[in-house]
């Protein structure tokens, strides 16, 4: 098998997991998660992410307190969120949302299930380890940017390992509260968390896959 092939293969497989199993995973084998993610590329090789990892004690605490301040907070992002879905990002977006909601059972109109299944968001899916990327204010989206390619990195990896993810923008409105948690300084900005662990088989959520656009719709060749 190839390179290209085995790179491929981990990207059709990987998905983000929605329900996890209580087992820690080894810390041997987050590290090898860190020390791939951090070979990715970044602008001018500024490598700006800096993450916490949670583990044990420390991922309840923080879930117990995210879920408080999700009742009592406004959302106060870093980085402001997008203005709107339209067209086919929009039609995309639900597309995922009701593939979801149809794996767990909540129907249209039930407002209550829908709430609680967002809720689960800050719950980190039940994931025993939750990993918060963070970026210097005095960079930017071109921070923010650099970050994505990590999280990518880190996702691809995990997968290589037997380890599920899925990166969770929903935190970042509670940036302050991160901060305060956490004792970050104000200059770093709150990118987004991935929650990981050992994906949970029977769980309904881990049910379904979403789909890709395809080349032609993502690329314009010009010759």
């Amino acid at each position: 098998m190839s390179d290209y092939d085995t790179l491929l293969g981990l990207l059709k497989t990987r998905h983000s997991c929605r329900g996890f199993r209580p087992d820690p995973v080894p810390r041997e084998r987050i590290k090898a998660v860190l020390t791939a993610a951090q070979r990715v590329p970044s602008w001018c090789n500024a490598q700006p992410w800096q993450v916490i990892v949670t583990g044990g004690e420390e991922t309840e605490r923080l879930r117990a307190g995210l879920l408080a301040e999700v009742d009592s907070a406004p959302e106060t992002p870093d980085f402001p969120f997008p203005d709107a879905y339209v067209g086919v990002y929009r039609e995309r977006r639900s597309d995922c949302g009701w593939q979801l909601y149809g794996a767990v059972g909540v129907e249209r109109g039930d407002r209550a299930g829908a709430t609680a299944q967002m809720r689960r968001n800050f719950a980190f899916f039940g994931a025993p380890h939750v990993a918060i990327v963070t970026s210097p204010a005095s960079l930017g989206v071109y921070g923010a940017v650099d970050c994505g390619g990590y999280v990518t990195a880190f996702t691809l990896a995990a997968q290589a390992l037997g380890i599920a993810t899925i990166p969770q923008a929903a935190i970042a409105p509670y940036a302050p509260f991160l901060r305060r948690h956490f004792g970050l300084p104000e200059h770093r900005l709150v990118v987004c968390a991935i929650s990981f662990g050992f994906a949970d088989p029977d769980h309904p959520a881990n049910a379904f896959r979403t789909e890709r656009a395809t080349l032609e719709a993502a690329v314009d060749w010009r010759e």
